[in-house]
């Protein structure tokens, strides 16, 4: 690790790389944000022997025996299950209960007939491999499993001809209207991926299709990828990806409250109850497995596909559109629309500095699930509850952290991040003063680690993986950089910036709890996994023991994910000096805005860029001056550090930085997303668009939008760097 990193150059406890435990202190080291290490490095090292492997296989059994979804009574008993483990370890907790607007499927009904009215399918088609085919699947049978449906579509009948639109991107639907071929008062059949499911729905919602039906194509995560489950880990045929189609990126959370926290309590006059001003579709959207799909596309006439557009299905694609030979669909849904309860469990470790007690260390991850989520989330919630029993032992040794602790298993994040959202909103005040929160959600879906983190907290991510041991030997970190270069090796055209030569930490977009907390609040965030080959994404077939014959057959991922979650929160919670690195965000902010007005040059847009400019060297100049701040300290601190109370002023500046970020307005269109540096794109939903309101004014071709909100950015940058400035005198 670089010297340039630490406040002073002292001893850290880089631990043995065992996979079964870690033992004696190794080389030494620094961390950055201790001016004194030694002790933390002790409880670092009493915490990383507790998370059991068999354990946290345990927890996963039991929390996916049986369907969950969102407000159900089995969602309910895994919220008790986590309740009582995390107060065996000994947290203060409370089963936070929120009332939301959430769609159950009564009848799901789809059939497609050909140009001479010959019906091509009818189903959906239940999920279901042969039980004499590799030993078959147990959970594919039970009946309390959900038709499969999108979250968030209307009830709806209706019949039209079919389109096919690949994946449902913007790009896509403008190449259709390039074609000469309109969806309006048409179905639209698009595949998974690219773009969040919802987004497909927004977009062709705008277009004026008539209602959307959207499938796993084999060559996205089926057959084409490898052997389908249950021989290997790829989607079967009949598997299909339930979703919410949510307009996400409008905002996340209860449609009929945004921006306030939907309690029990709250008034049903400041619902709002008009689906057009809510961030749901209006037209019906339903999900369909390859099965379902494939007979549909086939019988397809028309033009070609464009290039790119073909999938995976045995025969060539069309799009559709073909008088003569016109494929029909018929969607007959029917949702059960009620505000159902559901529930957060809330544990917290409360802070013992008086300067510091009132700051909050957030770490979470959902539990509720379309099916049984035994990667997506549970895998996620095994590994938190280890971190838990690892934290509970530290407390039991007297240990305690000066910023409180709060450890959360949120509900209903498949719908649109509500449980999550929910309760942020109903936290705004307090979360001023999060110094972090610490995101897990598909926990282990293999053996690569990966990480998404706001530039500040990047290094900081890194330094911890260099301290947990590895399954396949060395630590987290070298097993990580090792993935990372060989797929550089394989990929050479998939690096991004050749010059990085340190393992790359992705941007934080959406899809998962983080964003309520970073894009709305304003609180730094990361968010980790270990993903490898998972095709079952949100089908039936996402369970126990999928998980145990290809993602973590002896829960020794699962170890390594809470190692590697806990000492998040332990660092964070008793750094002497918030480990933000704002060097590296105001580098990354200088690039943003080059990379702006390149693709405003190409653009043909005339456009002020100098106060953005101006703001962004600014801010990382300041950024460059809080560092050595934070790095120069009388180095008899490393063995008498000062009170806490003297490092306050250094830390509210560091915390009030990234929340001046925020801006009041928000964005065009969608006000809730308020962080001018990071929010998922309008028309992408899980991706990260850099500086959106300036990116997105430049892909809308829109010159005064786009200034005003160089302008904003300007100002919000500016803001921001005053704030360092200041504290770095």
């Amino acid at each position: 690790m670089p010297k340039s990193r630490a406040v002073c150059l002292l001893p850290l406890a880089l631990l043995a790389a065992t996979a079964a435990a870690q033992t004696a202190p190794g080389p030494s080291t620094s961390i950055f944000g201790y001016t004194d290490f030694t002790q933390q490095a002790k409880w670092d090292a009493a915490f990383l022997q507790v998370p059991d492997a068999k354990l946290a296989g345990q927890h996963l059994k039991i929390l996916t025996a049986e369907p969950h979804w969102a407000s159900s009574p089995e969602d309910y008993k895994t919220a008790l299950y986590v309740a009582d483990k995390f107060k065996a370890a000994g947290l203060q907790v409370e089963i936070v209960p929120y009332s939301v607007l959430l769609n159950k499927p009564i009848k799901i009904f789809v059939e497609a007939f050909d140009s001479k009215g010959l019906k091509l399918m009818s189903g959906p088609t239940p999920e279901h491999v042969d039980p004499k085919l590799y030993g078959g699947d147990a959970f594919q049978n039970d009946p309390r499993v959900l038709p499969a449906f999108n979250g968030y579509s209307p009830s709806g009948d209706v019949t039209a001809e079919v389109v096919y639109a690949n994946y449902g991107t913007l790009a896509d639907f403008k190449q259709l209207a390039s074609l000469g071929l309109s969806v309006k008062d048409k179905i639209v059949l698009v595949r998974y991926g690219a773009n969040f499911r919802g987004v497909k729905a927004y977009i062709a919602q705008q277009q004026g299709a008539k209602g959307m039906l959207i499938y796993s194509d084999p060559a996205d995560d089926g057959y084409s990828k490898g052997d389908a489950y249950p021989r290997g880990p790829y989607r079967p045929p009949s598997a299909v990806q339930r979703g919410s189609a949510q307009f996400l990126p409008l905002y996340s959370g209860d449609p009929q409250t945004p921006g306030i926290a939907s309690t029990p309590e709250l008034p049903a006059s400041q619902r709002t109850t008009d689906p057009a001003r809510m961030n749901i579709p209006t037209i019906p959207v339903n999900p369909l497995s390859y099965q379902d799909a494939a007979p549909i596309l086939q019988a397809l006439s028309g033009a070609n596909t464009p290039t790119g557009w073909q999938g995976g299905l045995p025969f060539a694609y069309h799009l559709g559109g073909d008088p003569a030979a016109k494929v029909t669909v018929h969607m007959h849904l029917e949702q059960d629309y009620k505000l159902r309860t559901i529930w957060d469990v809330i544990g917290t470790i409360p802070g013992t500095d008086p300067a510091q007690s009132a700051d909050w260390v957030v770490a979470g991850n959902h539990r509720d699930a379309w099916v049984y989520g035994a990667v997506d989330p549970n895998s996620g919630t095994a590994a938190m509850l280890e971190t838990v029993h690892g934290l509970g032992d530290l407390l039991k040794q007297g240990w305690k952290p000066k910023r409180s602790i709060k450890i959360c298993s949120w509900d209903a994040e498949e719908e649109g991040l509500l449980g999550s959202t929910e309760w942020v909103e109903a936290h705004a005040v307090d979360l001023r003063q999060a110094v972090a929160y610490f995101n897990t959600d598909v926990g282990v879906a293999g053996p690569d680690f990966d990480a998404s983190a706001v530039p500040s907290l990047k290094q900081f991510v890194r330094d911890l993986t260099k301290e947990v041991a590895s399954p396949k030997g060395g630590t987290v970190y070298d097993q990580w950089k090792k993935q990372q270069d060989e797929d550089i090796r394989r990929r050479p055209n998939r690096n991004p910036s050749p010059a990085v030569t340190d393992v790359r930490i992705g941007d934080l977009g959406s899809g998962s709890d983080f964003t309520p907390f970073l894009q709305h609040a304003g609180v730094p965030s990361t968010d980790i996994g270990s993903g490898g080959p998972y095709g079952v994404y949100h089908s039936v077939f996402d369970n126990y023991n999928w998980f145990i014959r290809n993602a973590d057959p002896t829960f020794v991922y699962e170890q390594q994910q809470a190692r590697v979650f806990g000492l998040e929160i332990l660092h964070m919670a008793n750094a002497d000096i918030l480990p933000y690195d704002y060097k590296l965000y105001g580098t990354e902010v200088v690039g943003y805005v080059q990379a702006a007005q390149r693709r405003a040059t190409t653009a043909g847009l005339s456009l002020n860029f100098t106060a953005a400019a101006t703001a962004a060297d600014r801010f990382s100049r300041a950024g460059r001056d809080i560092y050595t701040r934070q790095t120069v300290f009388d180095t008899s601190a490393a063995h008498t550090p000062g009170p806490s109370a003297s490092y306050a002023p250094l830390n509210k500046a560091l915390r009030g930085a990234e929340t001046a970020l925020l801006s009041d307005a928000g964005l065009p269109h969608r006000a809730w997303y308020k962080h001018v540096i990071y929010d998922p794109g309008e028309y992408t939903g899980y991706a990260a668009v850099v500086i959106p309101g300036v990116t997105e004014g430049i892909d809308a071709a829109d010159a005064p939008r786009t200034q005003a909100q160089l302008d904003d950015l300007a100002t919000a940058l500016n803001r921001a760097a005053a704030i360092l400035e200041a504290a770095a005198e």
